[in-house]
């Protein structure tokens, strides 16, 4: 999640109310949040956001979609605990950092997904994608989308298993699943989905648990913009981005406006630009970054969609992005008072 508009301070700068001698403060990496906020109540809130989308996940899916995330949020924390209790670092647990990273990562899954995997992938995005660069404000890549990102490469047959909606599926292991076309699956050769807008805004049509449903996924949103855990910066120019692009340019001559719809309410991208773009620490601080960077995820996921050899592009798109961060930050940076009239002979 991107920084509150609000004065910014490190999260754990404290000052004792001890004499002046005796005061002092202790500065942490980011995420830097607001005074009277904390690592933990943004995570929280994160959480609390997301919980109308596993609800929904349930009503689909049935009961497996929720034992998929709660096997992806114990095995994300007990990777984080482990890890850190191995090379004798502090707990960091209590953040509820990676309890996100896990409810996350499990969105970005189907609900016939086998329960090895998405701890597989948790070993990822918790050991090689955060932990080894430090923990939480080190990392330069999303760790959720880290994961997904393995797990598609090393298992598709497994990530690319389609559940309709209302097919639920029992909890057992693996389990033959009965596969569906996505909207992005038929968009992908220049046809408009068979579900109509409406209910790709409802979310009944085949897709990962957390990323079907546009409707409680702007609900979860709005909270966090309502509670300043975010702005709506990048969210907003990220899908607009891809609204401007898929008007202009329809493919198979379908309709602009239903074409433009079908890619803003199908796959990943309500998802991805909400909850993943917006993290703190793998997005820009600066103003004119971020709309760069959201510039660039629109762009690309767009092209991905259309050019590449996968239907979706969301979470590649952000990865991409991620690691350019700094080039953002560093255009946006903006000069320093005093600068701009030293550099012109102090006119």
């Amino acid at each position: 999640m991107n920084t509150p508009k609000s004065p910014i301070i490190p999260q754990a700068a404290t000052t004792a109310t001890a004499p002046d001698e005796n005061r002092r403060m202790v500065v942490s990496s980011s995420p830097h949040v607001a005074a009277l906020d904390s690592t933990r109540g943004i995570m929280l809130d994160v959480l609390i956001a997301l919980l109308p989308a596993l609800v929904v996940s349930v009503f689909f899916y049935g009961f497996r979609s929720l034992v998929l995330t709660l096997i992806t949020v114990a095995a994300c924390i007990a990777f984080e605990w482990l890890y850190r209790r191995i090379l004798k670092k502090p707990n960091s647990t209590g953040d509820l950092s990676a309890a996100v990273t896990g409810v996350l990562l499990a969105f970005n899954l189907p609900a016939s997904t086998p329960y090895w995997v998405p701890v597989v992938g948790a070993a990822f995005s918790i050991i090689i994608a955060k932990q080894l660069y430090g923990g939480i404000g080190k990392n330069f890549i999303n760790p959720a989308l880290a994961g997904r990102a393995f797990v598609m490469f090393c298992f598709p047959a497994y990530v690319s298993t389609w559940t309709p909606a209302f097919e639920w599926l029992p909890l057992g292991g693996n389990v033959d699943a009965v596969t569906s076309a996505t909207p992005l699956a038929s968009m992908k050769d220049g046809l408009l989905p068979s579900a109509s807008a409406f209910e790709m805004f409802l979310g009944k049509t085949g897709g990962c648990l957390g990323e079907t449903c546009a409707l409680v996924l702007l609900l979860g949103g709005a909270y966090l913009v309502l509670r300043r855990v975010i702005s709506v910066r990048i969210p907003l120019i990220y899908l607009g981005t891809v609204a401007l692009v898929t008007f202009v340019f329809p493919l198979g001559g379908a309709a602009r406006v239903d074409w433009m719809l079908a890619n803003l309410l199908s796959g990943g991208l309500m998802l991805g630009a909400i909850f993943m773009a917006t993290d703190y620490t793998t997005s820009p601080v600066t103003p004119r970054g971020q709309v760069l960077f959201a510039i660039g995820c629109g762009l690309l996921t767009v092209f991905i969609r259309y050019f590449g050899s996968y239907a979706e592009g969301v979470s590649f798109s952000i990865l991409i992005m991620n690691v350019c961060v700094w080039l953002f930050d560093k255009v946006g940076k903006p000069a320093r008072y005093g600068e701009r009239r030293a550099k012109n002979g102090g006119k």
